[in-house]
């Protein structure tokens, strides 16, 4: 737990560049999958169910039927109202968590960086270097600023006008394209589970590729990855 504490999934968090523990990493992507999931609920409760509200209690036979012989019935019906302020708090929190674990002294402030840290210590450490992971969050990052807007319209366009002095996005309805909110939570749920379930970060091989192409300059790996004790120990026995 102390060792938990003190270099959290960093292999040494003064070595420069840093190190994180791919282990706890999946461990935590695991974790933070359940919120992906609460929201892909949420979502499906909204498109795929009922948009009214029945009041089961003043139900009235009409005593007359439909087209197909089935009884019609008279109630109260009414139109239901999301509301999105726990979904908002979560999507806060996850943009919360992608920020934080970008550097060390931020990764104090994680929650999920200690419980999966020590979750992991237990396990063989695989060290990765912590940019492609960083480049990973940043994609995660912007895709939860996107489902902030999908889920708070209203107020983003209140802002967006109150900034330009005019209408430039309406307050009442969802400017956003239609299925906006459902992709995005499909994008989170297949990079986490991918992460989490066979450890391949989409995020990180995007980063590769970048850097295959020479838009991001990056350190080898393997120079900055020597376990020197090991070599020296297989130097002894030759």
């Amino acid at each position: 737990m102390k060792q938990s504490l003190i270099n959290l999934w960093y292999r040494d968090t003064k070595e420069s560049p840093l190190y994180v523990n791919e282990t706890a990493v999946r461990i935590r992507a695991g974790i933070l999958l359940l919120i992906p999931l609460f929201l892909g609920l949420t979502l499906y409760d909204v498109v795929y169910t009922s948009k009214y509200l029945v009041d089961t209690n003043t139900l009235v036979d009409t005593y007359e039927t439909n087209m197909d012989d089935h009884i019609i019935y008279a109630a109260e019906v009414t139109h239901r109202v999301y509301e999105y302020s726990l979904q908002t708090g979560l999507i806060f929190y996850v943009l919360f968590e992608l920020l934080s674990g970008m550097f060390v002294f931020t990764s104090r402030f994680s929650p999920s960086i200690f419980i999966s840290s020590y979750f992991a210590k237990n396990h063989p450490p695989v060290w990765k270097p912590l940019a492609p992971k960083r480049f990973a969050w940043t994609i995660g990052a912007l895709v939860a600023c996107t489902c902030l807007i999908f889920f708070n319209p209203d107020t983003f366009a209140g802002w967006v006008n109150a900034l330009f002095g005019r209408e430039l996005l309406t307050t009442t309805e969802n400017f956003m394209p239609k299925g906006t909110g459902t992709s995005l939570v499909w994008v989170c749920l297949s990079f986490m589970w991918l992460e989490t379930v066979f450890g391949f970060c989409v995020g990180c091989k995007i980063h590769a590729l970048l850097v295959k192409v020479g838009v991001i300059k990056e350190e080898c790996e393997a120079c900055n990855n020597l376990d020197w004790d090991q070599i020296a120990k297989n130097k002894n026995q030759v």
